[in-house]
């Protein structure tokens, strides 16, 4: 939609797996689908394009089922925690690239020493995008950047000096005051101060498009 590009579909509901463009011919059967390291679940298909990031869609889909484990099985109920836990420091840009394999290890763990379905099928969306999209991990852990820059611990937003006209909007509307400039001044974002809360983008004019969210944390002078 919108002409942006496809990058995966996440079938199956919460515990389903997220498959990119190769998987595009796949039938939908259990069998297919589970090889692919998804499953059938309820049907449901949600379509991801280049906006979104892999590492948050595993972050969102684990923390759902993590909040509906019954706690009964002990490896799911402290692994998914952990896996929860890792997620959302890669997320943040705090994570290690050991990081990766022990996010597979703990979700095999949790699909072999789980006693319902729940438990079985949890870890999916993880592996699966640890399968088909590892480079978006790296990046994030590597590189301290967000590729689809949606997480708001890896990305920056600045203002574009030859394109701003010092319309005082994102000034005006920034909520920590964060920008500086006045009505013939190109405005600047103050980095440090900077909440990445995407205000300033969604107020400046489309004539301008003076701000950009870029990969990536800018520092003061960049």
């Amino acid at each position: 939609a919108g002409g942006k590009a496809f990058k995966a579909v996440q079938i199956g509901g919460p515990s389903g797996g997220c498959l990119c463009e190769e998987h595009l011919d796949y039938g939908i059967d259990y069998e297919s689908l589970t090889a692919a390291g998804a499953i059938m679940g309820s049907g449901g298909l949600v379509v991801l394009d280049e906006d979104d990031c892999m590492v948050d869609v595993a972050r969102y889909f684990l923390g759902f089922t993590q909040k509906e484990s019954c706690g009964q099985c002990s490896l799911c109920r402290l692994g998914s925690v952990q896996m929860l836990e890792i997620l959302n420091a890669i997320t943040e840009g705090k994570g290690r690239i050991e990081d990766i394999d022990l996010l597979i290890e703990l979700g095999e763990g949790i699909k072999i020493g789980s006693i319902c379905a729940l438990g079985r099928t949890a870890p999916n969306p993880v592996l699966s995008t640890i399968r088909y999209f590892r480079g978006e991990y790296e990046a994030h852990i590597l590189e301290k950047k967000c590729p689809a820059r949606v997480c708001r611990g890896l990305i920056s937003y600045y203002i574009v000096p030859d394109k701003c006209k010092a319309c005082l909007r994102c000034l005006r509307e920034c909520p920590v005051g964060a920008i500086k400039g006045g009505k013939k001044e190109v405005h600047v974002i103050n980095q440090d101060k900077c909440t990445r809360c995407g205000i300033c983008l969604s107020v400046c004019p489309k004539r301008f498009s003076a701000v950009e969210c870029v990969p990536g944390r800018l520092t003061n002078g960049d």
